[in-house]
């Protein structure tokens, strides 16, 4: 495959830059448009080298593409990543300096929980502790609306978690800022926190819960994969992408 950058590479990265991050399915219709219209060959198969294209001249630029799962559905996601900037600083040019401060509170307050989650309430607690201007009810409220439409935080039924987004971007910022705390999932060994975990004391490890179905689809006597104790958890069912369950 050609390492050569053309235009129909340039239309792809254009893209990711406005959107920031993009599903598989999304990405692999991207590949195929920015193709077609450039009258580039067009391989379904080679998304991946498509990207490694765009990556090796990126990389001067100490920026990547980078591809990572969602914890909520399992489904794979390109994210453009700053490789220099992958802490909290790299918000600094959108947010103010007690926003970043809640946002940050917030990330302490997921990565610390056991689900991996974090209700509005205890955000909105959180900001007893700060140590910059305190905002408020409003603020946080409007705050935490823009951290979701910039895709950096989930939100469902008031609880929030770290969106496939912030986890891709930040996960070296997560793994150094939080190394005692933060654990991996034992199939796919990328970061885990909302996951399943083995309730042997002794072993305790995690599994993302779309890792979980993968895992155990068709086991009748589901066991850990590390300690062999029975595993006692609800086994989801596996989530194919939408493209693929209209088939």
């Amino acid at each position: 495959m050609s390492r050569q950058m053309g235009d129909s590479h340039r239309r792809f990265l254009q893209t990711m830059m406005a959107s920031g991050i993009i599903d598989e399915s999304g990405a692999k219709a991207l590949h195929q448009h920015c193709c077609e219209t450039h009258s580039t060959q067009y391989a379904p198969d080679r998304l991946d080298d498509f990207i490694d294209t765009i990556n090796s001249k990126l990389q001067p630029m100490f920026m990547q593409i980078r591809k990572g799962m969602s914890e909520d559905n399992g489904h794979q996601h390109y994210a453009l990543v700053n490789m220099v900037e992958n802490d909290v600083t790299r918000m600094s040019s959108d947010y103010a300096d007690n926003e970043l401060e809640l946002f940050k509170k917030t990330m302490d307050l997921i990565v610390g929980s056991e689900d991996g989650k974090a209700s509005s309430t205890d955000i909105l607690n959180s900001t007893d502790s700060m140590t910059t201007k305190k905002l408020k009810k409003s603020e946080i409220e409007h705050l935490l609306n823009r951290l979701v439409q910039d895709k950096w935080l989930s939100e469902k039924r008031g609880e929030y978690t770290l969106s496939t987004r912030c986890i891709i971007e930040m996960e070296p910022y997560i793994r150094a800022m939080y190394q005692d705390q933060v654990k991996v999932c034992h199939i796919c060994h990328a970061i885990a926190f909302q996951c399943q975990i083995c309730e042997n004391p002794t072993c305790g490890i995690k599994i993302h819960n779309p890792c979980v179905a993968r895992y155990f689809k068709g086991r009748t006597e589901p066991r850990c994969p590390a300690c062999e104790d029975f595993w006692p958890h609800e086994i989801p069912e596996v989530r194919r992408p939408r493209s693929q369950s209209r088939r």
